[in-house]
């Protein structure tokens, strides 16, 4: 029943075209429609995935590159930094120990919840989405401090989360190789697009397909916002 459920939820969406192209439907809307399935999972591991789109935006409201963030789970003040994370953000935050510095502990945080939100609905796409994610940031991390002269290990986050077999080296050289700091985010993306791409096939029309499409929505989204700037 559960399964049907979720053969309904996505079939019902739009086809999702390729990275660069307009995105279909809102991450509200989408994350609307999830919350309309059966099965709670599929809420719960879109929710998570959704999450790290306002989290973005929040950083870059009090960076001052925006005015407003356009939430889907956060609430508007949550978004805009006038009011407290979540408790489960602020705990694993506070939790993060002196090694992790400003926005890390928040990232740490992060995917320590998503980590958590794959144990608890099983989900083998967030259990390999968050080792891959971490170590594509740590690499970034590494290369970054390695530049600036700086000790590497101050700056990574969650490194026992991430995959040992994540193969960034391509999306590296790409970011690497990039002309300038809008080439260099949409580099990571393409490789963050074409990483989903290679486990697409793996998940048939479950909670982790979900989860695929929800990851995919978010990256057509944020191109096509650093296309608009």
């Amino acid at each position: 029943m559960l399964m049907a459920a979720q053969y309904y939820l996505l079939t019902s969406l739009p086809a999702l075209p390729a990275l660069g192209e307009k995105p279909p439907i809102g991450l509200a809307a989408f994350h609307e429609r999830a919350g309309e399935d059966a099965d709670p999972k599929v809420a719960a591991i879109a929710a998570a995935i959704l999450l790290e789109h306002d989290l973005l935006q929040r950083q870059s409201v009090l960076a001052g590159e925006r005015d407003h963030a356009d939430p889907v789970i956060l609430t508007m003040l949550q978004a805009d930094g006038e009011e407290p994370l979540p408790s489960y953000l602020q705990a694993r935050a506070s939790d993060a120990g002196e090694r992790t510095i400003g926005d890390d502990a928040l990232w740490e945080a992060y995917f320590r919840h998503v980590a958590d939100v794959a144990g608890r609905t099983g989900s083998r796409f967030l259990t390999e989405w968050v080792g891959f994610e971490v170590a594509l940031r740590n690499a970034l991390v590494a290369a970054r401090a390695k530049n600036l002269g700086l000790p590497a290990d101050d700056y990574v986050v969650a490194p026992d989360l991430a995959s040992a077999d994540a193969n960034v080296e391509a999306t590296m050289a790409a970011w690497s190789g990039s002309e300038d700091p809008l080439s260099a985010l949409k580099a990571l993306d393409r490789g963050r697009w074409d990483w989903l791409a290679s486990r697409g096939p793996w998940f048939t029309f479950g909670a982790d397909e979900v989860a695929v499409y929800a990851r995919r929505l978010v990256l057509l989204h944020r191109w096509s916002e650093l296309s608009e700037d």
